[in-house]
């Protein structure tokens, strides 16, 4: 699944998310994934995971989003697929274009992916919108996500 056809377009995506002008209807998982991206790849996974949550909710803030207990930015989402993010940036060749990295991620993490770790009841918790909360379902490369968060 090609989303991107060069650098360029991630820039420009970076640069409407960062000055909150991205419309809502391009605020999809696709865009999501890139800009987690983008933050892992330039900058340390705390502070590309700052970086992500202070542009969300400023985002949101743009659309008119309530960022709440029931809607607006999810902390464990977040860390959730920032995480991913920076693991699959580690399995990818060095020097590959920021584009067909985006590309790759995009076609190989559906946005339900969090479900096959978290259950419904805990994945849209108030708790695990408010703060982050590990993965109550077994077996999955998640695990090690926990007991990083905890560390934190």
């Amino acid at each position: 699944m090609a989303v991107y056809s060069n650098d360029k377009e991630i820039v420009e995506l970076i640069e409407r998310f960062e000055t909150r002008s991205l419309p809502k209807i391009e605020w999809t998982h696709a865009a999501h994934l890139t800009v987690a991206l983008f933050y892992c790849a330039s900058h340390p996974l705390g502070t590309a995971r700052n970086l992500m949550r202070d542009g969300i909710f400023g985002l949101n803030d743009s659309h008119g989003t309530e960022n709440s207990d029931t809607s607006g930015y999810h902390e464990t989402l977040t860390c959730f697929w920032m995480d991913v993010v920076q693991n699959f940036i580690l399995g990818r060749p060095k020097g590959e274009p920021l584009y067909r990295t985006a590309n790759a991620l995009v076609g190989e993490y559906p946005s339900d992916l969090p479900l096959r770790v978290y259950s419904r009841e805990l994945l849209f918790s108030v708790a695990a919108r408010s703060s982050y909360v590990a993965p109550d379902l077994i077996g999955t490369h998640c695990e090690s996500t926990s007991e990083r968060h905890q560390n934190e």
